[in-house]
C-alpha cells in the first residue's frame, strides 16, 4: 500500500512514523508512506496557504490552490483508491472502516487546519470523509496518525502474529475480554483459573462470554448494532 499524506506540518509525523509496528511495516515494504508539505505548491512568494473566509468569520481557512495543485501532480504519477479528507463531519472510523481501507493498493490523506479547506476541494477532490471522534483538534496531523496505524496494523505481515488483529476489541462488534500474564498469582490476586486450565474449548467459551459481559456493560450499543 502507498499512503501519501498531504500537510503543513510534516515534523508532526516523525514519532508515530518512525517507532513500533508503523516502522516494521515500512521497513517490510509493506506500505510506503510519503508526507508532502502543502506549502511546496504555494505561488506565493512567502508560502502562504491561507486567507481570511468570503462572508467574513473568525479563523483563516486553507486556500484551494496549493491543495489542487498538490493533488493533482500527486494524481499525474498515482491512481488513488480513495482521497480521504479528516474532518469532524465525516463518517466516523470504526473497525470495519478500518478493515476496508486496509484493503486498498493507493490512497491520499489530507490534513485540515485553521477553520477547515476551501469547499471546493471537498466538491471536486475528495472521495471519502473520516473522523475520528466528536471533538476538533488544532490539525488532521493527529487524526491521520490514528487513521494510518488503524489501517496498516491489519495489513497481512504486518504484525508478528496475524491472527491478533482478529481479536482486537470491534472485530465482532464486541469488547476484548480482559488479558492476564505471569505471575499467575500477584499480591494474592489470581488470574482466572480457566485460563491455566490447558483445556482450550473452555477458554474459548471463556473469552467469549466474558467479550459479551464487557461489552454489555460498557458498550451496550455495538451489541444492539451486531444483534446481540
Amino acid at each position: 500500500m502507498q499512503i501519501d499524506i498531504l500537510t503543513l506540518f510534516p515534523e508532526m509525523f516523525d514519532g508515530p512514523f518512525s517507532q513500533s509496528i508503523l516502522k516494521r511495516a515500512q521497513e517490510k515494504g509493506i506500505v510506503t508512506i510519503h508526507l508532502h508539505n502543502i506549502r511546496d505548491w504555494s505561488t506565493s512568494k512567502h508560502k502562504t496557504v491561507d486567507d481570511y473566509a468570503f462572508g467574513g468569520g473568525a479563523g483563516m481557512v486553507m486556500m484551494i490552490e496549493p491543495v489542487a495543485r498538490c493533488i493533482e501532480e500527486l494524481k499525474e504519477k498515482t491512481e488513488y483508491d480513495e482521497v480521504i479528507y479528516l474532518s469532524p463531519d465525516g463518517e466516523l472510523l470504526t473497525q470495519p472502516v478500518a478493515n476496508r481501507l486496509s484493503q486498498l493498493k493507493n490512497i491520499i490523506i489530507l490534513c485540515g487546519h485553521y477553520k477547515g479547506i476551501d469547499e471546493r476541494i471537498r466538491e471536486h477532490y475528495i472521495t471519502r470523509e473520516i473522523s475520528i471522534g466528536d471533538y476538533v483538534l488544532s490539525g488532521g496531523e493527529l487524526a491521520a496518525a490514528v487513521l494510518t496505524d488503524a489501517v496498516v496494523r491489519l495489513m497481512p505481515g504486518v504484525l508478528n502474529d496475524e491472527t491478533s488483529a482478529l481479536s482486537d476489541s470491534f472485530q465482532d462488534n464486541l469488547i476484548s475480554p480482559p488479558v492476564y500474564t505471569r505471575p499467575a498469582i500477584f499480591r494474592g490476586w489470581e488470574v482466572p483459573p480457566v485460563l491455566i486450565s490447558g483445556n482450550e474449548k473452555e477458554i474459548v467459551k471463556w473469552k467469549h462470554e466474558q467479550s459479551l459481559e464487557r461489552t454489555r456493560q460498557r458498550r451496550p450499543d455495538l451489541l444492539d448494532e451486531a444483534g446481540f
